[in-house]
């Protein structure tokens, strides 16, 4: 098999608006103001919060406050009322704990996924506005394809209604040029409506929603070749939803280890204080003492360790690993399973693309036998020789050659998209974004 080389058949032509934009600008416009692409990078910023709360496990928790009030009652030496203050805190740091390694882990994978959303939904608004892009072009191309036969259909028209006129054809022969006009005008006003809608959607890709804009090219029929078996093995290990799929696996089995850490002891340092200054705060050390040398100023603190653990489940610990051995395992079997589905996938584009190319040469023999046609046609029905039934015909078979041709294009730009999606070749666009999908 040949190296892989993908060739968009995009023309670029001189831009006649303002507002026309290329394969290039419009990857590059989307990557910067896409809103669904714009979210998964917010996303990005707020894992990091997500991968502290995993690692609190192993951090100190401390707690520092201060109280006070006014202290009253008659004593002699003393004043019926004075204030009092103290300060007090405490600081717990975990020794040993089971859950500590996994909940390490499992914060880092946290920003892993992060980043793997973030490709994921690249790569689908890429895809979206490069189909639309396509798909604008097609309808452009659909739109002037039969806007044409609508006027080579409205000339015969003008003609045999002149020959009526002149009293040199019948009047069927002139309704039926006017039937055979009419008749193309419903199907332009579908391409037409059809290109506004793909329009609608590259606005949307490029985040901007107030300037209208549109494609700029034209779609053309390219030779490619593909490495099914080289693509598929860098499919595997290159696709985001992939790498996702694999981090939820693995994010998934660190949340086991986390609550069978249960199960297991937990020791922790305990520190605690408290600190009262001299202001004349008396703290009663002899119940019922007279005497006022009892009461005495003092601060404090205590060290010491908290040891836990959890000798009988009732349930609680071993059902929540049984809900989480689960979703762990329903993970694996879609990971598999997506995994399997890379090779069919593009096996099943590349018979597309060969079809088309099998295709592509019988089209353009045709077109040129039905254009040649036409051209006769039109001289013969111009002399009196064909019939309008004839030149119909022709005019049709002329246009569906070409739309065929142009929907061919059209369909090996969309493979070739889908293509560049199946083994997530629009990735490079996050390092590349002035290059081309190649």
């Amino acid at each position: 098999m040949k190296r892989l080389l993908i060739i968009i058949g995009v023309v670029i032509c001189g831009a006649e608006q303002s507002d026309a934009i290329t394969l290039d600008a419009l990857m590059t416009r989307t990557l910067a103001n896409n809103p669904e692409i714009q979210k998964a990078k917010y996303d990005l910023e707020k894992a990091a919060g997500r991968r502290l709360v995993f690692r609190s496990v192993a951090l100190p928790d401390a707690i520092i406050g201060v109280a006070g009030g006014l202290q009253g009652g008659k004593r002699a030496g003393e004043k019926p009322v004075q204030p009092f203050g103290f300060g007090y805190g405490g600081l717990i740091q975990p020794l040993f704990n089971a859950a500590i390694p996994a909940s390490a882990r499992r914060g880092d994978i946290e920003i892993l996924i992060a980043q793997q959303q973030l490709n994921v939904a690249v790569v689908k608004q890429l895809h979206s506005a490069r189909v639309a892009f396509y798909t604008a072009i097609y309808n452009r191309g659909l739109t002037t394809l039969r806007g044409e036969q609508r006027g080579r259909l409205q000339e015969n028209a003008v003609g045999q209604k002149n020959r009526y006129e002149a009293g040199l054809a019948e009047r069927s022969a002139f309704l039926s040029a006017e039937v055979q006009t009419s008749e193309l005008d419903s199907r332009v006003a579908a391409a037409e409506r059809a290109y506004r809608g793909a329009l609608l959607k590259l606005t949307e890709a490029v985040g901007d929603g107030e300037a209208q804009i549109d494609a700029e090219g034209e779609l053309h029929y390219a030779n490619v070749d593909v490495d099914l078996a080289r693509s598929a093995a860098a499919a595997t290990e290159r696709r985001p939803d992939l790498k996702l799929a694999r981090l939820l696996v693995r994010a998934a089995h660190e949340d086991q280890r986390i609550i069978e850490a249960a199960y297991y002891p937990a020791l922790n340092v305990a520190l605690a204080g408290d600190y009262i200054p001299v202001s004349g705060v008396r703290r009663q050390q002899s119940e019922g003492s007279p005497k006022k040398s009892d009461d005495i100023i003092s601060s404090e603190s205590r060290t010491g360790g908290a040891y836990t653990w959890r000798v009988i489940d009732n349930g609680k610990v071993g059902g929540a690993v049984a809900k989480q051995r689960a979703t762990r395992e329903v993970n694996e079997l879609l990971l598999q399973k997506m995994e399997r589905d890379v090779p069919r996938d593009l096996a099943r584009i590349k018979n597309d693309l060969d079809g088309i190319a099998a295709n592509e040469k019988a089209l353009q023999m045709a077109s040129a036998a039905a254009a040649e046609n036409a051209e006769r046609l039109q001289q013969n029905l111009t002399g009196g020789v064909a019939s309008q039934l004839e030149f119909r015909l022709g005019q049709n078979d002329l246009l569906e050659t070409r739309t065929a041709l142009l929907s061919l294009a059209y369909k090996q730009h969309v493979d070739l998209a889908e293509w560049d999606r199946a083994t997530g070749r629009y990735l490079q666009f996050l390092d590349e974004p002035g290059q081309n999908v190649q």
